[in-house]
């Protein structure tokens, strides 16, 4: 599939949306920022402002705030994600990929987290998408073996599975109120559902999110300005950003480490 087709898919799935708006690649930087606020919260907020505990207000505020605000990004990322399963012509590369950042990520983010380099009690984000990901293959291989009830029934069953594997594994647990990894798979599964249905599905998951701590609501109102287009300039320009893309978080996560 050629960026070509694949954009013109995308405008036809989001409903032939205008072209003034947000497309891929931007929503990739703006999560790729929120993303740094996370990382920032355990990294530069204690440089600049000493050790968080709660006799540093300033600096506990500070990565309340930075942390708070990265949550922005939840629902961004779980819409990259449903977005890439609708439209890669290689599920086993995307997962491959996912599980590669996954892996690579993992040490840091024990590191900052647990503060030690491996902890079986914290697993980073990407972990998230990844279960996200193979629910979604998993619901898509039952449509095709099952109908009615017995599809509902096996495809509620998938669910639990990949909500269990979210909490068992502690994934994306921060400051021990926000399971991102579950968040996450809440709102693939919105968008999985309600896709045909735009403002259908742009209220459940903004009401999703502002009972999640408030915060991810606001991804949601920036995911409701996408165009529906790629934003890159050529195919050649699709890879390489999405090389850059899939590098970023464990990269920032390891140069925090060095901090």
């Amino acid at each position: 599939m050629n960026d070509t087709e694949m954009e013109r898919q995308r405008k036809q799935a989001a409903g032939g949306r205008r072209r003034k708006g947000l497309t891929v690649f931007r929503l990739k930087v703006v999560g790729a920022v929120l993303m740094a606020l996370s990382v920032a919260s355990t990294t530069l907020v204690p440089l600049l402002f000493g050790a968080i505990t709660a006799d540093n207000m300033t600096a506990l505020t500070a990565a309340v705030v930075c942390e708070a605000a990265s949550w922005v990004a939840v629902p961004i990322y779980a819409w990259l994600l449903f977005d890439g399963w609708r439209h890669t012509h290689d599920m086993r590369w995307y997962a491959l990929r996912l599980c590669a950042v996954a892996a690579l990520a993992e040490p840091a983010y024990d590191r900052l987290t647990a503060g030690r380099w491996f902890d079986l009690r914290v697993q980073n984000p990407v972990w998230g998408l990844l279960v996200a990901l193979i629910v979604l293959v998993v619901l898509d291989r039952l449509r095709v073996r099952y109908v009615g009830a017995m599809w509902w029934a096996a495809a509620a069953a998938v669910v639990v599975a990949g909500v269990l594997w979210d909490l068992l594994l502690h994934v994306g647990v921060r400051q021990r109120v926000m399971p991102v990894g579950v968040l996450t798979l809440a709102f693939v599964l919105v968008f999985r559902f309600l896709a045909p249905r735009e403002n259908a599905m742009m209220f459940t998951a903004g009401l999703l999110g502002a009972v999640m701590c408030i915060t991810p609501a606001v991804g949601v109102a920036i995911l409701h300005y996408r165009n529906g287009e790629l934003g890159y300039r050529g195919h050649g320009g699709r890879a390489w950003a999405a090389w850059v893309f899939a590098a970023l978080y464990p990269l920032m996560l390891w140069v925090g480490c060095l901090l």
